[in-house]
């Protein structure tokens, strides 16, 4: 990555509602960039909203952002443009590894201050939108997941304001590392370092752990049911 400061490239919002085969039946992840300066509140950007109140936005998603060299690469492997607004972003950010950035670091961007939040979990809509076979599985193996913002100063960001970090909590735990969940003691390490973790937070590391704790007794039951096998093959 060259030592250029990273940029805001488009600021983007809802350009229509669009109906979709889910449990909401409607979704406004179709955004597009904004000209001049967009008004952001504590709960997101002036003109934009989500559909599903119940899985998406509040305080900890007000803001969404993704990489453009994220996007590229998948543009790249789709064979097709993914322009700003695409992943259902408000910021397409150039010259910052978002997907990497680390819990709780805190970004200046234009009037405002923001903090990292969480990862983009893929959803049902966001396969339907993308129109790619298997999609939320590829998106989910990829990890490339965009990060959650939530608004600790309000203001207005433009496209080409910098993004400048301000502050990165020393634990060093990214976005990436709980989505993926695969090291439960860097989670362990979260939970109790990282003060600014939301409730939706805590409950993507429950679940990690009992995904593993399941994995664990699977094991466990396997080499229990081999050892068994072996026992009778040598009786026999």
């Amino acid at each position: 990555m060259s030592d250029e400061i990273p940029r805001v490239l488009a600021v983007c919002t809802v350009h229509a509602e669009l109906a979709m085969p889910t449990r909401i039946g409607r979704t406004a992840i179709d955004k597009r960039p904004r000209p001049g300066r967009v008004e952001v509140r504590a709960l997101g950007l002036e003109g934009d909203h989500v559909c599903d109140t119940e899985h998406h936005g509040g305080l900890n998603q007000a803001v969404y952002a993704y990489s453009e060299q994220d996007a590229r690469r998948w543009g790249e492997e789709l064979g097709r443009e993914l322009p700003a607004g695409w992943f259902g972003e408000n910021l397409r950010i150039d010259g910052l590894a978002v997907s990497d950035a680390v819990l709780g670091a805190r970004w200046a961007i234009g009037e405002t201050l923001l903090e990292v939040s969480a990862p983009r979990v893929p959803c049902a809509t966001f396969g339907h939108w993308s129109g790619e076979e298997h999609w939320v599985k590829r998106f989910t193996l990829r990890s490339d997941t965009g990060a959650y913002l939530r608004v600790l100063r309000k203001g207005t960001i433009g496209a080409d304001d910098p993004v400048v970090v301000v502050h990165t909590p020393r634990h060093g735990i990214t976005v990436r590392d709980l989505f993926n969940g695969t090291d439960m003691g860097l989670l362990a390490t979260l939970s109790a370092e990282e003060p600014t973790i939301s409730d939706d937070v805590r409950m993507q590391i429950e679940r990690h752990a009992r995904r593993h704790a399941n994995a664990e007794r699977a094991r466990a039951q396997r080499a229990e049911q081999e050892h068994a096998g072996q026992l009778t093959t040598g009786a026999s």
